[in-house]
């Protein structure tokens, strides 16, 4: 189960704020590329579940990370999901888009989860689209911070996320330091996949 806390930004003012606020405190900037999945007969949306492939197309030594998520709940900001993840080949990744039904053949113990728990059929699976993020991400008192550019063809949205076993103290550590830097948020009511899916900016 990942718990994480989800506050969303109102616009690219705010989010180049948050960057320069942060910025002493910067690691690592993700160039991301997000690409989904679901069986050809809906099998795992139907049971609230999704397969992505996420690469990091920083630089030539690109990564691939291929993730299970499934019963995807926000509540005042704080998201709670199954997720189950390992590291893949990113050049078979990459097929893996060009051919979505690729994904039946690879050995892979996530995707041999996804196959089996989901019973997904012959016809394999089918590829949903793809959005791309820009994640910074911050260690701040203690935590890892990760600030969010995320574009999709409809628009771009903007996120602070952290991931935490304490999500109520986080969240209100990360409440508190907006306000006192004037910077406007709200609670994220949806995930990432749901904007995408939903074609629209909540």
């Amino acid at each position: 189960m990942e718990v994480e806390v989800k506050l969303r930004l109102p616009d690219s003012a705010a989010h180049q704020k948050v960057l320069s606020l942060f910025s002493s405190y910067h690691k690592k900037t993700h160039h991301q590329r997000n690409t989904f999945f679901d069986g050809a007969a809906g099998e795992l949306s139907s049971r609230r579940a999704v397969l992505r492939l996420r690469f990091y197309e920083n630089s030539e030594n690109v990564k691939c990370m291929v993730c299970l998520k499934a019963k995807a709940v926000i509540i005042d900001g704080v998201s709670r999901v199954e997720e189950d993840e390992e590291e893949l080949d990113p050049k078979i990744g990459y097929e893996c888009v060009s051919n979505p039904r690729k994904l039946m053949e690879v050995d892979s113990r996530v995707l041999k989860r996804a196959r089996e728990e989901f019973h997904v059929g012959e016809e394999g699976f089918i590829g949903l689209g793809e959005f791309k993020n820009v994640r910074n991400v911050f260690e701040w008192r203690g935590v890892e911070l990760e600030v969010d550019e995320t574009m999709y063809d409809f628009g771009t949205c903007y996120e602070i996320e952290c991931e935490s076993l304490e999500p109520e103290k986080v969240k209100a550590m990360i409440e508190a330091f907006l306000k006192d830097n004037d910077i406007d948020y709200s609670y994220s009511q949806v995930s990432k996949f749901a904007t995408f899916r939903a074609g629209k900016l909540p």
